[in-house]
């Protein structure tokens, strides 16, 4: 049973599923920038990145993917991540984020203490062997039925696929297929499971619903105020709520441009995205905005776009947030 007790508010809840999310956003932009990955060199209009959940969420449905079945993605940032964070929710099934930084025995944990079914992962990330690791524990992880490899290289196991396999497994799947799926679910249906840190124990998985997620977004992209005319540079990761919720989802209900500077967070190469794509909205940790600004090539730089941004997950020095807004021009 579901209850909620609300006073007068001046705007809504959002009712609506991340699929419908997008649907909509697709549909009142259209041919309007909605992606950015500058390290992978792709920019998708809202309809072409609907379009790709779409191809996305039929390959999922021909692998027999059911409603509540629990799809693990372990990567930095790409592409793929978002394309998968919206095909996982037309099809109904929990996208479970695992931390790129994990190493084995917390891959491990993770994979088993949520069911993982299928798991999307990247072949790398910075020093990690995201394979390796995979073949190490895979034995240990029974509900594991097929890993799925974004990029050129296979993992070992009898049923995998690339990426691209995938994708191209859903083309016989019909567009009414994925509908009909669509229509069974409900805004507050479990969507996602994101894990805490784990620092005095094993991680806790918290589960989430579309409603949960949809409307974190878009209370906080309310509250900057974004329009379509925003752009808003991510380098915060996508595992993270600060990266997949307030960043993919508060653009995706707002119109404004998701910009990835990279696939982890580089001082240089987000300062380089600020200027040369127009951002006006920039996230990250306290940390981050130190690194930028002790960066050598800050103070040849014009930052003249930014309006607003996000300084969170720590706190937050004054003094920092005051060259922040004095030296970045972000108020």
């Amino acid at each position: 049973m579901e209850a909620y007790t609300a006073g007068p508010v001046d705007v809504r809840l959002l009712d609506v599923t991340v699929g419908v999310a997008l649907r909509s956003a697709a549909s009142q932009w259209g041919d309007a920038g909605a992606l950015v990955s500058r390290h992978q060199n792709v920019r998708l209009s809202w309809q072409e990145l609907s379009d790709a959940a779409d191809d996305a969420a039929k390959g999922l449905l021909a692998l027999g993917i059911e409603r509540g079945d629990r799809i693990g993605i372990w990567s930095p940032t790409c592409v793929e991540w978002t394309i998968l964070q919206f095909a996982s929710a037309r099809v109904g099934a929990i996208l479970v984020n695992v931390n790129p930084a994990y190493r084995p025995n917390e891959l491990l944990f993770a994979l088993n203490h949520a069911g993982v079914r299928v798991l999307v992962t990247a072949r790398q990330f910075k020093t990690s062997d995201y394979h390796a690791m995979l073949k190490e524990v895979r034995n240990e992880v029974p509900a594991l039925e097929r890993v799925v490899a974004v990029g050129a290289e296979k993992t070992d196991g009898p049923d995998d696929l690339l990426w691209s396999e995938m994708v191209a497994g859903g083309r016989d799947v019909s567009n009414d297929a994925l509908a009909e799926r669509e229509a069974t679910l409900d805004a507050h249906d479990p969507i996602n499971i994101q894990f805490t840190s784990g620092t005095t124990g094993n991680p806790k998985g918290a589960t989430l619903t579309h409603h949960n997620v949809v409307n974190n977004g878009a209370s906080i992209a309310g509250a900057l105020g974004y329009t379509t005319a925003d752009r808003v540079c991510i380098p915060v990761p996508l595992y993270h709520c600060f990266g997949m919720g307030i960043g993919n989802l508060g653009c995706v209900t707002t119109g404004a441009t998701m910009v990835y500077p990279g696939e982890s967070f580089d001082a240089v190469a987000t300062l380089n995205t600020i200027v040369d794509e127009g951002i006006t909205s920039i996230y990250g940790v306290p940390t981050m905005f130190i690194a930028m600004l002790e960066a050598p090539e800050f103070a040849g730089l014009e930052i003249t776009t930014l309006r607003t941004g996000i300084m969170a997950g720590a706190p937050c020095p004054v003094e920092v947030m005051k060259r922040v807004i004095d030296e970045m021009h972000a108020p």
